[in-house]
């Protein structure tokens, strides 16, 4: 007797909330004329940004490909003759991308960074992937002023070892010999 109370106290309870919300008005947002605004954290379409100067700022260190749990992301280093490591190619399959975010946190110089555009419609899957030059932008996205190759210590047209910006110049090994 006591399950049967039970049941219809549930099913009572189930037809009163339908019953409320059967009078309220609905809140409907007209989506592609508004849009709500996203947090500044919002993940979404990736990009590759360029540093202060204007250069690339990805060095192909591939830490983005290997920390991204679907495998979406190849590229292939190079060099320039002056010693900077720069990207041949650079490919991102966003029809298997999940946004997580993961390789904007794993790159060091910062040139992967995460948009809040997420609307992505296409009829063909193949129109998903994007080369280097769909993600490539003429800004430095969220950090502005960091140059990875200030910081680096890597021989480079910004000085050589020990006149980067906060680098101590290098040990004599044979100073430290009896």
């Amino acid at each position: 007797m006591e399950s049967v109370r039970e049941a219809i106290k549930a099913l009572v309870s189930g037809f009163a909330t339908t019953f409320i919300h059967l009078f309220r008005k609905p809140i409907t947002e007209q989506y592609p004329e508004y849009k709500r605004p996203l947090p500044d954290r919002a993940r979404g379409r990736i990009i590759l940004t360029r540093d202060p100067d204007g250069e690339e700022r990805c060095v192909a260190c591939c830490l983005c490909s290997a920390v991204c749990p679907v495998n979406c992301i190849s590229m292939e280093g190079a060099e320039r003759p002056d010693g900077r490591r720069y990207a041949s190619w650079f490919r991102i399959n966003f029809a298997r991308c999940i946004y997580c975010g993961f390789c904007e946190e794993a790159c060091p110089t910062s040139a992967i960074q995460l948009t809040t555009e997420f609307e992505f419609l296409k009829k063909d899957i193949l129109s998903f992937v994007y080369e280097k030059e769909d993600l490539l932008v003429d800004h430095q996205g969220k950090d502005k002023e960091y140059n990875f190759y200030r910081y680096s210590g890597v021989l480079s047209s910004y000085g050589d070892k020990g006149e980067h910006i906060g680098e101590r110049k290098p040990v004599d090994v044979k100073s430290n010999m009896p």
